[in-house]
C-alpha cells in the first residue's frame, strides 16, 4: 500500500466492517460515510507531517453540523462523522488525547482532541508523496467570513449574500487557483524543521506550519463588510519574521516587500487632507525612532479611547519620552487629522488596505504569479520588486481605491534575500574570495535540505 488513496480505501472498508448498519446504507449515505473517513484521515496525515504532538480536533456537538450551513461542508454529516471516528478508534488507528466539553455557565469549552496511534503513524510513513503535493487544495470552500462579538466572544456569523460578497469570492477563487498551481515551500535545513515546528506548537498565537494551507479566506469583523477584510490562513503567514526569507515559490528565492506609510496615506486621502513630503513617522521623533512612532500611530487609530496607558509591545526606553508625551507629539505632527485618532477607525483602515491587497494579488494572479500576503506586505519572487512591477501594481490599486495618486515615491522595503550555500550555521560567509563556491558545500547543502528537495522533486514529477 503506497498511496494515500489506497490507504483511505482500505481503512474505509475496515471501519465499515465495524458497523453492522452500514450494510443497509443507500448510495448517498455510503458516499457521506466514505467522505467522513477520508476527511479524518486527511487531517491526521497533515498533522503527521507537522509535529508529533500536533493533535486533530473533532466536533461532537450534533448542532454544529446543522447550524451556520453557510460555512459548513455539506458532505460532512454528524452521523457519518461519528461512525468514522468511532470506527477508527475501534481499529486502534486513533486515540483521544482530551475529551471535549462545554461549560454552559462560563459559555466556553473545548473540542475532542485526538492523534494517530503508532500503528497509523507507521502506515503514514510508508506512503509515497507528501500532503502538500498529493492533496489538491479545495478552492471551492467558503472563503468570505464575517465575524461579530456574541456574548463577549468573537464568532463567525451568517450574512446575506450581495454583489460585493459574490465578487470578493470570485476574486479570491482566482487568487487561490493561482496559488494552487505553484509549489510554495520553506527551504530550511532538515535539522531546523523540528525546532521551528516545536517553537510554533508552543506559541499560543501560531500553529505549526502545514504546507497544504494554500487557500486564503477573507475575514471581516464587527458584523460589517466595511471593517477588516484581510486575508488569512496561508501557511506562510505563520512563519516567524526571520524565516520569511527562506520561503520559496517554485523553488525560487523570494523577497518580502512592505509598503511605506500605508495608513497615513490612506487616512489623509480618505479625509481630503495633504500628507506632505516628509515621512509621516520620522517627522514625529526623527528617523531613528520611526518604528516606535509607527506602532504608536497605528495603536492610536485602532483605539476607541484616549489610551491613557501605553499599549503592550511599544518600547519607549530608546526614545526617551513618556507615553503621554509621545501621544502629544504624534497629534501635533498630524494636526490635520488629530480629531480622527481614538475613534476606532483601525478596522476601517484594514478594509481599505485589504481592498488594495486584493487588487495587487489579482493583478499578479492574472499573470500566474503568486503574491503571498502577510497583512500589508507581500512575499514574492524578488524580480517583481526589483524591476518595479510590484510598485506599479500597488500604485494602480491605490488609485483605483482612492482616485488619488500617492503623493510621494513609494519605497518598497526589501528584506534580506537568503542563499543557503553562502552561509554556515553561524551565518558567516563560506564563499571563496573570488566568489566561487566549493563543491563540498554544494553537496552538503543538498543533503542538509533533503526534505525540501524531496518535495520539490515530487512536485516536478507530479507536473511532468
Amino acid at each position: 500500500m503506497n498511496s494515500f488513496d489506497e490507504l483511505c480505501k482500505k481503512l474505509t472498508q475496515d471501519v465499515a466492517n465495524t458497523i453492522v448498519l452500514g450494510r443497509s446504507w443507500n448510495k448517498a449515505e455510503q458516499f457521506r460515510f466514505d467522505y467522513a473517513v477520508r476527511h479524518l484521515l486527511i487531517g491526521l496525515w497533515k498533522k503527521h507531517h507537522t509535529h508529533p504532538d500536533n493533535h486533530s480536533s473533532m466536533q461532537k456537538n450534533k448542532n454544529f453540523y446543522s447550524a451556520l450551513k453557510q460555512y459548513r461542508d455539506p458532505q460532512l454529516t454528524y452521523r457519518m462523522a461519528i461512525h468514522a471516528f468511532d470506527g477508527l478508534q475501534k481499529l486502534d488507528m486513533i486515540y483521544v488525547v482530551q475529551d471535549g466539553y462545554y461549560d454552559r455557565i462560563k459559555m466556553e469549552g473545548s473540542l475532542t482532541r485526538y492523534k494517530a496511534t503508532l500503528r497509523l503513524a507507521e502506515m503514514f510513513e510508508e506512503l509515497e508523496g507528501h500532503p502538500a503535493i498529493t492533496l489538491k487544495p479545495n478552492i471551492d470552500i467558503q472563503t468570505i467570513l464575517l465575524r461579530h462579538k456574541v456574548d463577549g466572544r468573537r464568532q463567525i456569523v451568517p450574512y446575506e449574500e450581495d454583489k460585493d460578497t459574490e465578487q470578493w469570492r470570485i476574486n479570491l477563487r482566482k487568487i487561490n487557483h493561482c496559488f494552487s498551481k505553484h509549489i510554495l515551500d520553506l527551504e530550511i535545513k532538515d535539522t531546523e524543521v523540528g525546532e521551528l515546528q516545536e517553537r510554533l506548537l508552543l506559541d499560543n498565537d501560531k500553529q505549526p506550519i502545514d504546507l497544504t494551507h494554500k487557500v486564503l479566506v477573507r475575514i471581516f469583523t464587527n458584523n460589517s463588510f466595511k471593517e477588516g477584510g484581510r486575508f488569512y490562513r496561508g501557511w506562510w503567514q505563520n512563519v516567524p519574521k526571520e524565516y520569511r526569507q527562506f520561503i520559496t515559490i517554485d523553488s525560487k528565492l523570494v523577497t518580502e516587500y512592505d509598503f511605506s506609510q500605508m495608513n497615513p496615506n490612506m487616512i489623509y486621502d480618505r479625509y481630503n487632507h495633504e500628507l506632505g513630503s516628509e515621512d509621516a513617522y520620522s517627522r514625529v521623533a526623527g528617523p531613528d525612532h520611526r518604528d516606535v512612532v509607527k506602532e504608536a500611530f497605528n495603536a492610536m487609530f485602532q483605539a476607541t479611547t484616549p489610551l491613557d496607558r501605553k499599549p503592550d509591545g511599544i518600547e519607549l526606553d530608546a526614545i526617551g519620552i513618556s507615553w503621554k508625551e509621545l501621544k502629544e507629539e504624534i497629534l501635533k505632527a498630524h494636526k490635520p487629522i488629530k480629531d480622527l485618532f481614538f475613534k476606532g477607525l483601525g478596522n476601517k483602515l484594514q478594509f481599505e488596505d485589504s481592498c488594495i491587497a486584493e487588487s495587487v494579488m489579482l493583478q499578479f494572479a492574472n499573470s500566474d504569479a503568486p503574491a503571498l500576503p502577510i497583512h500589508d506586505s507581500f512575499v514574492m519572487h524578488h524580480g517583481y520588486g526589483d524591476k518595479g512591477g510590484l510598485e506599479e501594481a500597488m500604485r494602480r490599486a491605490y488609485f483605483e481605491r482612492f482616485n488619488s495618486s500617492l503623493s510621494e515615491k513609494r519605497d518598497l522595503v526589501e528584506k534580506v534575500i537568503h542563499d543557503k550555500i553562502r552561509f554556515d550555521e553561524d551565518k558567516k560567509p563560506i564563499n571563496n574570495d573570488d566568489g566561487t563556491i566549493e563543491v563540498d558545500d554544494i553537496i552538503n547543502a543538498d543533503s542538509e535540505f533533503s526534505q525540501w528537495r524531496d518535495r520539490d522533486r515530487m512536485w516536478m514529477s507530479r507536473n511532468d
